[in-house]
């Protein structure tokens, strides 16, 4: 005969068994109804997605005149995919937080759900390239995530070999940054020594799965980058209000590179460095993740971000706390224009009615 407290045990096992059953059935009714809500918008694409860093970025495209919302949201992964359209392009909005890691997670999320024909990101960045001012909203060319080190330990030198580097893990081609070149003691060492910049291992969607590639500059899609070119004379919002105005009318313009870190960087040493070695003209903390995952995946990409400061380089306090609304809406104004030129998927159809 069963104790008392055995028989307590087995009850309760039983009540935690049933309970997680329970969950599992709810969770997995849930995405029975998320999947059957993908699929049914997917009959209505393609679209182009529009990956967008932050809430302060994304409001303003919420209500732009021309962007027209559909009823349609879908929450899945923790991210809300916005449905909607732009001129008679359909489009899916989604935000990704902050850093390298939400927007590279985002991205494959969108590509890996939806029908996705191109990926327009836009939004504020730091301004590196002393030719450019605020306001102003740059497209490079080309982006890498310039915070993929190999830090080399004290007493070694350019010369000597990185751990690794002769399996190719490592490399010294691409260079790198000597703190004692920022010592403020003349002819010092210093014990942070060499840090070398690495590119990315990349798995690109038809290549061989396992068998890395190496990637640090990803160049955007060249027809993107062409159609780019085109809004080059568009205006932009130059004012805050009717008294605080830039000093110069901030304009559209195509650069060779930008670069992202899950940095903020406010320090003119570094800004100098990265702008001298690299030719960098937008820092930021996304863009470099979205076209590391696009290229993988294959998919057009285009990244369009408004200088909102200095990243250091300015005399007094970091001056995006002045300009970032003003930024975020120039990058909205040029990310519409630029997805009003893209050219229409043969199939269209309206989303409106999913």
């Amino acid at each position: 005969m069963k104790s008392n407290s055995t028989i307590g045990y087995s009850n309760l096992l039983i009540h935690l068994i049933l309970l997680l059953a329970i969950a599992l059935l709810a969770n997995g009714a849930l995405f029975g109804k998320t999947k059957h809500m993908i699929d049914k918008a997917n009959k209505k694409g393609p679209y182009i997605g529009i990956v967008i860093p932050n809430l302060f970025e994304m409001n303003p495209l919420l209500n732009y005149p021309e962007y027209k919302s559909s009823k349609l949201i879908i929450d899945a992964g923790g991210r809300r995919f916005r449905f909607g359209s732009i001129g008679n392009k359909q489009v899916i909005l989604v935000m990704t937080g902050l850093g390298m890691l939400n927007s590279g997670v985002t991205t494959q999320l969108l590509l890996s759900l939806f029908d996705i024909i191109g990926v327009v990101h836009y939004g504020i960045a730091g301004n590196a390239n002393p030719s450019l001012n605020i306001g102003d909203v740059a497209i490079p060319h080309s982006w890498a995530h310039s915070a993929l080190w190999s830090w080399q330990r004290f007493g070694n030198g350019p010369d000597d070999e990185l751990p690794l580097e002769a399996n190719g893990d490592y490399t010294r081609e691409i260079g790198y940054l000597n703190f004692a070149d920022y010592s403020t003691i003349s002819n010092g060492e210093n014990l942070l020594n060499n840090i070398w910049y690495q590119p990315e291992e990349i798995f690109p969607v038809d290549g061989v799965p396992e068998e890395r590639q190496h990637a640090f500059w990803v160049p955007i899609d060249p027809t993107y980058f062409n159609l780019a070119k085109t809004l080059e004379s568009l205006e932009l919002q130059g004012c805050l209000n009717a008294t605080t105005c830039l000093s110069i009318p901030p304009k559209v313009t195509t650069v060779e590179r930008g670069t992202s870190a899950s940095i903020y960087l406010d320090n003119t040493a570094y800004r100098n460095f990265i702008y001298n070695k690299f030719n960098i003209s937008p820092v930021e903390m996304e863009s470099a993740a979205v076209a590391l995952i696009s290229y993988q995946q294959r998919v057009p990409f285009i990244v369009i971000r408004a200088l909102s400061d200095l990243a250091g380089g300015g005399e007094h306090s970091n001056e995006a706390d002045t300009f970032i609304d003003l930024a975020a809406n120039n990058s909205v104004k040029v990310a519409v224009e630029f997805i009003k030129l893209i050219p229409s998927p043969k199939k269209i159809s309206s989303i409106l009615s999913v």
